[in-house]
């Protein structure tokens, strides 16, 4: 949510930010709104004070035995007014919150304008692509070793879900808890175990409300299945005032995330890169306005070191313009070298949305010193654990269609050292 000060300061600066996320100039239209407003709520305060002053002096009327009709009737009259006008400072209050609530964020001017991927920066890439002949992609292994089954997942649910068994389901089980226990333990963050469904507030305050209705599954009693932990994580300080000495509130959780896919027909149809039902490992943090790009560069590290530990060769992204999220100021993708693909896909997303969903959501801290302010949030993937799989099946596998398990993972798994052969 955007600060309606900041507008009316420089409204010609906000058109120009909207401009670069390829939004039409809206500032004059809202400032007409507001204008609107503000007029009202200056005539209802107008109102309010003659009809107290009315009020008193029909008081003062009455305990003289005084005449109070002509100014009974200027205070009915005054009341019909007041309603008019809390209805129209109301209604137009909404269409404002309404129009600032469909807007992105202002990005940083850090971030390269563009209009899609193409246009993102490598800003490092650590790790080398294993050079591997006729590698297999991850669905092509997990059929051949009999441990992973769409056709299964598809009889119990449709399309776009995964049934794992065995060894496999393991490892997938392996990696979410290897990460959970790594940012936890290693990384300073707190584990919170958070509600999977959410009600209209908490997934407004998020921004994922309305912008992404059409991405969201929703139950038959109005609540929201969360598409990620940040959800639930971020709106834990909605409504109230921390305490400066709280932050930084670091949180982090292992979930299943829940996405329609609306906008994905067609893409990534065979195999577990895009489905309707993931686990993630997310990552939170709430803090002071001041700490919050030094903590971005913090969680983006946190989430490299998971790839790190895998050695699974990655690249960092600074996401242009045309790609970064709605909510974000600024956002690092980390992407997973994927030999069977022979691509680099997303495992990582770490994004700064600064007080844009404080604002939506009203958390605010306390200073030690000075008036209370509206914390930053930022929220990042700590990493998918799908993706993860599929990134240590690809780059593990063996010619004879094994899967080495990765050191790190092999005390989560009994021991064991390798999948099928």
């Amino acid at each position: 949510m955007h600060d309606i000060r900041a507008i009316r300061e420089d409204p010609v600066a906000f058109d120009d930010a909207m401009v670069r996320r390829n939004v039409s100039p809206m500032s004059a239209g809202i400032m007409e709104l507001d204008l609107e407003r503000r007029a009202a709520q200056t005539t209802l305060g107008e109102r309010q004070a003659r009809r107290n002053a009315l009020s008193k002096e029909i008081g003062q009327l009455r305990r003289t035995g005084g005449e109070t009709a002509a100014l009974e009737v200027e205070a009915v009259a005054l009341r019909d007014d007041m309603v008019a006008l809390e209805t129209t400072v109301t209604a137009l209050g909404a269409d404002i919150e309404a129009r600032l609530a469909s807007l992105p964020n202002v990005l940083d001017p850090d971030v390269p304008d563009g209009t899609d991927e193409t246009a993102n920066i490598v800003v490092k890439q650590v790790g080398t692509p294993p050079e591997m002949s006729a590698a297999r992609q991850h669905f092509e292994l997990g059929e051949a070793l009999g441990l992973m089954d769409f056709a299964a997942a598809s009889k119990l649910a449709g399309s776009r879900f995964t049934v794992l068994r065995g060894s496999l389901a393991r490892l997938e089980r392996a990696l979410g808890q290897w990460m959970l226990d790594l940012h936890v333990t290693e990384h300073g963050y707190e584990e919170t175990a958070v509600p999977l469904l959410v009600n209209d507030a908490t997934a407004y305050g998020s921004n994922q409300l309305p912008k992404f209705v059409d991405d969201m599954f929703r139950t038959a009693d109005g609540r929201w299945l969360i598409p990620t932990a940040e959800v639930p994580l971020t709106n834990m300080v909605a409504g109230d005032i921390v305490a400066e000495t709280r932050l930084p509130w670091r949180m982090t959780a292992l979930t299943e995330c829940f996405r329609s896919e609306a906008g994905s027909a067609g893409r990534d149809t065979r195999g577990m890169l895009r489905q309707h039902q993931f686990r993630k490992v997310e990552m939170v943090s709430i803090t002071r306005p001041q700490d919050s790009d030094a903590e971005h560069e913090r969680m983006t590290r946190c989430a490299e070191t998971v790839l790190e530990r895998l050695h699974l060769p990655y690249r960092r992204m600074l996401l242009c313009s045309g790609d970064t999220g709605f909510g974000a100021v600024k956002t690092f993708d980390l992407e997973v070298w994927l030999p069977g693909q022979g691509m680099w896909r997303e495992i990582s997303s770490c994004s700064n949305t600064r007080a844009f969903q404080a604002r939506r959501m009203n958390g605010r801290y306390r200073p030690a010193e000075g008036k209370v302010e509206f914390v930053h949030s930022l929220n990042g993937s700590g990493v998918a654990v799908g993706r993860a799989l599929i990134a240590v099946m690809e780059n593990y596998q063996q010619p004879d269609g094994s899967i080495t398990v990765p050191e790190v993972l092999r005390p989560y798994m009994a021991g064991l050292d390798r999948i099928g052969g």
